[in-house]
């Protein structure tokens, strides 16, 4: 199966997918998704501060072998160069992040500030920020979503989206996607092996953040 989900990309490349079982069902990984979109002092989004926690079955299987001193937690350290090529691998994906301003794309910069942390129940959390190139003001809105669908998004419950330094009277809106009428049992493996990044498919599972400002 050609792995296309960007995490994979970086699992496999550090040699994590020896003797792993197929898996023949999508999604094939859960993201439970936070963020902040972080105003600069001009009214414009500055950046993202995203934090995807994925399920259990992946964290494990990614986690294989990177407790280096055997002490049965997983620092920072042992994690960033699984870190470092998650986030490198991406930018194929636009970080699955896709923003507009009014009608115009909202482009990003390359991410900084990433690392990878395990909780207490060994559930990994990619951390990092995403920079919005300027010119995104007023009415904004991130749609966040994996066009092939090998990963399903989902904003955490509560307050799990913030706005910081927005100017006076913007306002936050998020949007769950509506998949209960959407079946993805008739689609053959090979239909999804087939997606692309370019493709559009995953978008109707997107989860939309949008800030209205004045």
């Amino acid at each position: 199966m050609a792995v296309r989900l960007a995490l994979f990309l970086a699992c496999a490349a550090l040699g994590m997918f020896a003797g792993a079982p197929a898996a023949h069902a999508h999604p094939h990984v859960w993201v439970v998704a936070r963020g902040e979109v972080v105003y600069a002092p001009d009214g414009a989004v500055k950046e993202i501060r995203f934090a995807w926690t994925f399920d259990e079955a992946f964290s494990v299987f990614a986690a294989q072998g990177l407790d280096k001193d055997n002490d049965g937690k997983l620092s920072r350290e042992e994690l960033a160069e699984l870190a470092q090529v998650n986030v490198t691998s991406l930018k194929e994906f636009e970080y699955f992040t896709f923003g507009k301003a009014g009608e115009a794309k909202v482009e990003f910069a390359e991410p900084v500030d990433y690392w990878l942390e395990a909780d207490e129940n060994k559930l990994l959390t990619l951390h990092f920020v995403l920079p919005v190139k300027p010119g995104a003001k007023g009415a904004v809105s991130f749609d966040i979503f994996d066009p092939t669908y090998f990963v399903a998004f989902e904003i955490a419950e509560g307050a799990a989206v913030t706005l910081t330094g927005a100017p006076k009277g913007c306002t936050l809106e998020v949007k769950k996607p509506e998949t209960a009428s959407i079946s993805t049992s008739r689609l053959s493996e090979s239909f999804f092996n087939s997606l692309s990044a370019a493709n559009q498919y995953g978008s109707q599972f997107a989860n939309r953040i949008t800030v209205r400002c004045p």
